[in-house]
């Protein structure tokens, strides 16, 4: 009976000890900082300097953002790693995982959204940590 109690005891410090590092590294995983890259491929390419100067700066604005860049494909030689595809994309650096959750539901988003989600066909995001 006494070796059952021990191994139970064991085990159950065990799985403390295996969970207890999983919670650490979650709350430091939300204070880690990120980039956010988004490239939005336009349903017409007509539009896109109208895109690049109207719509995509609104998404510097929300209050979450730390930095803002947004750009065109550079003119750079074509090669088959180079993905030249897109109209616009814009580049948000935030300091941790939870401000860009709040990001996602600011009202400057939605409203970006909202307001010109009809001049894409489609957007891809790729979500960084730094």
């Amino acid at each position: 009976m006494k070796s059952r109690r021990q191994f139970l005891k064991s085990v159950g410090v065990a799985s403390a000890a295996a969970v207890l590092p999983i919670q650490s590294i979650a709350k430091e995983m939300a204070k880690q900082k990120m980039i956010h890259q988004v490239y939005f491929y336009l349903h017409d390419v007509a539009n896109t300097e109208e895109f690049l100067t109207e719509a995509v700066p609104m998404l510097g604005r929300c209050k979450t953002v730390g930095k803002f860049i947004a750009g065109v494909p550079a003119d750079t030689a074509d090669r088959d790693v180079v993905d030249h595809s897109f109209q616009v994309s814009c580049t948000i650096f935030f300091d941790s995982l939870e401000d860009q959750n709040v990001y996602q539901s600011d009202p400057l988003h939605l409203e970006f959204i909202e307001k010109y989600s009809h001049m894409w066909k489609t957007v891809k995001v790729y979500d960084i940590a730094i």
